[in-house]
């Protein structure tokens, strides 16, 4: 049995192929960073799965793809992990999430740049062989512009300044407990306090429209363009695509700010998972 897995901060997507290579069924777990939990909690989030605890004696292949997975050391937390749970398995490759996004959105021998907007983000170029990455990410406490996490912070943070207008604020309010002590708590007390703040992002997504966060949506957009996309030179000659719920569901304004810059636009996904199951069948 062979298993694909594209993890995220905020949840795992995992898709199990019998021995004929189709699909024979997925589950979701919460998501499983290596730079935001521990070695224990990886345990703790896959072993409430029913589906994974049934099958996992079966599996002899495994290919994840996660966010967190950029050095070495994270690399090997996740490696050692599924190697001590899969226990008969044979064969496993632990990739950055990057590559489960280059796989979904760009063809064979093609080139492109590659933007993951999703609770975290990142961006590279893909030379039609290899992934080239320009800026290493230190993830949501200093960067992670654009995504879920930035985004969520900018509200949180608007919010107490008193920045936020007044009729945003009080639905923000009516929508989430943002009791000062229940967002430090889960800011210092919980794990994944970067999927805490992207869990705010269906608020944004819902009143994109006010002016005041058509303003931080697009701010957000122009700043990753200026500073990470055009990281990269290749950026003026091939298309850029986009992988995550960030860029999914505001991408008319992505699309807008692009443009400006002259900047053409490839695919927009939500989750890589569809181009994934295509490339390894």
């Amino acid at each position: 049995m062979k298993i694909i897995v594209d993890s995220g901060s905020t949840k795992s997507d995992w898709i199990f192929f019998d021995q004929q290579n189709n699909v024979l069924t997925s589950v979701t777990s919460l998501g499983l960073n290596p730079e935001v939990i521990t070695s224990d909690e990886l345990f703790n989030r896959v072993n409430v799965v029913s589906d994974i605890v049934k099958y996992k004696d079966q599996v002899s292949q495994l290919y994840f793809y996660g966010s967190g997975c950029g050095s070495d050391r994270s690399k090997k937390m996740i490696y050692d992990f599924l190697q001590g749970y899969f226990i008969n398995c044979k064969k496993i490759h632990v990739h950055e999430d990057t590559y489960a996004a280059v796989y979904a959105t760009i063809g064979k021998n093609e080139k492109g740049i590659v933007c993951i907007n999703g609770t975290g983000s990142n961006v590279s170029f893909y030379d039609g062989e290899n992934i080239h990455q320009k800026i290493e990410s230190l993830g949501y406490m200093a960067m992670d512009d654009c995504s879920g996490s930035a985004l969520g912070r900018l509200m949180i943070k608007s919010l107490f300044l008193k920045i936020m207008p007044n009729d945003l604020s009080q639905s923000f309010r009516a929508k989430y407990d943002l009791d000062a002590d229940v967002v430090k708590f889960n800011f210092y007390k919980r794990e994944n306090p970067n999927a805490y703040l992207a869990s705010f992002l269906p608020f944004l997504i819902e009143n994109k429209n006010h002016p005041f966060f058509q303003k931080m949506i697009l701010d957000q957009v122009d700043f990753f363009v200026q500073h990470y996309i055009k990281n990269h030179s290749e950026y003026q000659s091939v298309p850029v695509h986009f992988v995550g719920s960030v860029a999914y569901f505001l991408q008319d304004e992505f699309k807008s700010v692009l443009k400006a810059n002259g900047i053409e636009v490839g695919k927009i996904i939500q989750k890589p998972l569809d181009g994934l199951i295509e490339y390894h069948k």
